[in-house]
């Protein structure tokens, strides 16, 4: 099992930056092998898909943060990041991190379902 756990959520400003982490313990040492995303979920509305980063690298990102948003990832330290600039208040949400064995097909990456490892997230909030 890979465990995952979210860190460096918080509050800011609307315009303001925000960095997520996520690390990964447990069966990491094919952490390269595995597909990571990050997925939010605001009071009453269903889960949805920020942005992933495939196990061959590419990455797939929501229309709604597309070009401010950034997801990255540093294999030597399994840990998984989301850089969030510009944020807005339709942004505030708790942030998940996920991870999914090997490859997801481009058409799928964005849904929660084919993610089986998931963190206990992390709040961010927005304020205008």
């Amino acid at each position: 099992q890979v465990q995952l756990l979210e860190s460096g959520g918080g509050s800011v400003q609307t315009g303001g930056s925000l960095r997520l982490s996520c690390a990964a313990s447990g069966y990491t040492y094919n952490y390269n092998s595995y597909s990571l995303g990050w997925f939010r979920q605001a009071p009453g509305k269903e889960r949805e898909g920020v942005a992933t980063i495939n196990s061959d690298g590419d990455t797939t990102y929501a229309g709604s943060v597309k070009g401010r948003f950034t997801i990255s990832k540093d294999n030597a330290k399994s840990t998984l990041y989301l850089q969030m600039n510009t944020l807005k208040p339709e942004d505030t949400a708790m942030y998940y991190c996920a991870a999914a064995w090997g490859s997801v097909d481009l058409g799928w990456r964005l849904s929660p379902s084919w993610y089986a490892y998931w963190g206990q997230g992390a709040q961010v909030t927005v304020s205008s």
